[in-house]
């Protein structure tokens, strides 16, 4: 079983891993990492079952489902690292701008 199945984001937060950034050029040039520019998509990995309706009390469903590819912000999102090496990070599902079809 892997350390992504494991993790189960509660309520309304989404773990995300972010796209990688680009390394080389087209025309073969190495970028260095001070100069690659943060990368702003990600897929979804895993959802919570959705915030709490303060009315009811059942959940909200959330828009996102595991597989979509979506727009993040630059700054925020908790960095999650799991013991298969790969960097994730945990997103409030309200922090997330767009979904990328």
């Amino acid at each position: 079983m892997s350390a992504v199945k494991r993790l189960l984001p509660l309520l309304d937060r989404v773990l995300i891993q972010r796209a990688e950034a680009l390394t080389k050029t087209k025309g073969g040039i190495v970028i260095p990492e001070k100069a690659q520019s943060k990368v702003l998509e990600g897929t979804v990995v895993a959802v919570g079952p959705g915030a709490r309706n303060a009315q009811t009390g059942e959940h909200v469903p959330l828009a996102v489902k595991v597989g979509e590819k979506v727009l993040l912000p630059e700054y925020g999102g908790t960095k999650v690292e799991l013991g298969d090496s790969k960097e994730y990070h945990l997103f409030r599902e309200a922090d997330i701008l767009a979904k990328i079809e």
